[in-house]
């Protein structure tokens, strides 16, 4: 996607902005090398200390991340996002204790917010992620998986436990990865028709009690 012309006005917040929303579109996908300064003062007809400005403050806000010597590569897909991975680290025993606390809470929540219409989408992304465990579809079993997650807390209705929690997608993801075996085995398939029950039910403390189990058998199976 090209970057459309800046204006004079605000040129570093205009490129900030800019910077942004390729992020967020997935113009650059997470980990991926962005074009260099002299690339981007190009397409946006600026100047190189200004794109040097807004690329500094980008990875200070955990967007972007510049690697000396090799360029300049997407870190997270928002801000919070970025944030949270700093705070977290890649250390997976903290990932799963972190979603521990959101998601038992986004599942009480969900057991007794969600709509039909809500209920029918999880129901959809839960048959999809049988489908894929049962085809070995390693991939999309991952996808499906973190996005049963965060459907399961947006359905509380809660906005900012919402937002916290999608900024922490990219985590989220790499942690059903780590702890998904890539042949999809029945040994290494954690069963979620519980949690989907529970909020089908409004059962709130049930909800609340399948969320934890297996995220309980998972920080359990890890090494200490």
């Amino acid at each position: 996607m090209p970057l459309a012309t800046t204006r004079r006005a605000g040129l570093v917040d205009q490129v900030i902005e800019q910077l942004r929303d390729a992020v967020r579109q997935g113009e650059w996908p997470i980990g991926r090398r962005i074009p260099t300064e002299p690339e981007l003062a190009t397409t946006l007809g600026v100047g190189r200390n200004t794109v040097r400005e807004a690329v500094r403050a980008l990875s200070h806000s955990g967007l972007l991340e510049v690697r000396q010597g090799d360029g300049t590569y997407v870190r997270a897909t928002s801000e919070v996002s970025g944030a949270i991975r700093r705070l977290c680290g890649s250390e997976l025993r903290e990932v799963l204790q972190v979603r521990r606390m959101l998601e038992v809470e986004g599942a009480r929540l969900a057991a007794t917010g969600r709509t039909d219409a809500e209920l029918t989408r999880l129901r959809h992304l839960h048959d999809q992620r049988d489908a894929a465990q049962r085809e070995a579809r390693f991939d999309d079993f991952v996808r499906v998986d973190a996005e049963f997650h965060l459907t399961v807390v947006a359905c509380g209705h809660n906005a900012l436990l919402t937002e916290l929690y999608r900024g922490l997608t990219e985590a989220i993801t790499a942690s059903v990865a780590a702890t998904t075996h890539e042949e999809l085995g029945p040994a290494e398939h954690i069963e979620h028709r519980g949690i989907l029950n529970a909020i089908a039910d409004r059962d709130p403390d049930r909800a609340a009690t399948e969320a934890a189990g297996f995220l309980d058998e998972l920080l359990a199976g890890l090494n200490p």
